[in-house]
């Protein structure tokens, strides 16, 4: 049975770890063939080793241009060509006030989650244009379009990624190149336990924490996220674009349940009046 990705070549940043070795491996299970960017050798080597042909490995650093460029000539030299670029590696960042946080702190997150976007969506678009197809694809959060749920700078740059997505596919549209985003909820990854538990390796008690307060009473996990790249990048959805998609069990629709869905069914009306 053929993969909804066979044929399809994608470079994925952040690939060696939690969300982005979860994509790996769907993206290569779908029938892709996968360049994983990542600055952490061991398990970037240790992933490759398993996984064998369908992929290459380039050490990346999403902040550095060259780096990136390398990659995406990487994907086009060993491949041939290069139709998906998840722009997925990222941080927590800055913590603290605003008042407390550093400039130095603030830029050097904006350089991870936001530039590390701009150059994975235009060096993929510079081979991607003259080639007439493509998919960018990059990682907000639910921090991206609601405030209060992540530190300021990664609120203000998963923020500015759905930004750039939108003005990208404005852009990139006319060259049949499609540009979304995915809004990931509270995913059980070692990032994510560091920052519940303090010790990224307690992804058991992670797990059953985020289970607890998920509105679906069920923790999100790296092949959520996996199954939305899978969906984004394939031909389902061809139709799609400057979209965000949110994966996050609904946490960012309000409260849930509202207290207009709770008791007594009725009819309510000006002053306090009720029935019809």
């Amino acid at each position: 049975m053929a993969g909804r990705l066979d044929g399809k070549v994608a470079l994925i940043t952040g690939g060696a770890s939690g969300i982005g070795e979860g994509t790996v491996r769907r993206f290569v299970a779908e029938g892709a063939r996968c360049v994983i960017a990542d600055i952490q050798p061991d398990p970037l080597a240790a992933l490759a080793a398993e996984l064998g042909d369908a992929v290459r490995i380039a050490g990346a650093d999403v902040t550095v241009e060259a780096d990136i460029a390398a990659a995406v000539d990487l994907a086009v030299a060993a491949f041939g060509h290069l139709d998906v670029m998840f722009n997925n590696a990222g941080i927590v960042g800055a913590t603290g006030t605003l008042v407390d946080t550093t400039v130095e702190a603030w830029d050097a997150t904006i350089a991870v989650l936001l530039r590390g976007v701009f150059l994975g969506t235009k060096h993929a678009a510079r081979v991607m244009v003259p080639q007439g197809s493509g998919v960018i694809l990059s990682m907000s959060s639910t921090a991206g379009v609601m405030g209060g749920l992540g530190p300021h700078a990664y609120t203000a740059a998963k923020h500015a990624v759905i930004g750039l997505t939108r003005s990208a596919a404005s852009e990139l549209a006319q060259f049949g190149i499609r540009v979304n985003a995915i809004g990931a909820g509270n995913i059980v990854t070692p990032m994510t336990a560091a920052v519940i538990t303090g010790d990224p390796g307690a992804t058991d008690t992670t797990h059953t924490m985020i289970e607890a307060m998920s509105p679906l009473r069920r923790a999100g996990v790296p092949a959520d996220i996996a199954a939305a790249a899978v969906y984004l990048a394939s031909d389902d959805s061809l139709y799609v674009s400057g979209h965000c998609l949110m994966v996050d069990a609904a946490q960012t629709t309000g409260p849930a349940p509202s207290m207009f869905s709770q008791g007594e069914a009725g009819m309510l009306r000006e002053a306090g009046r009720r029935g019809l």
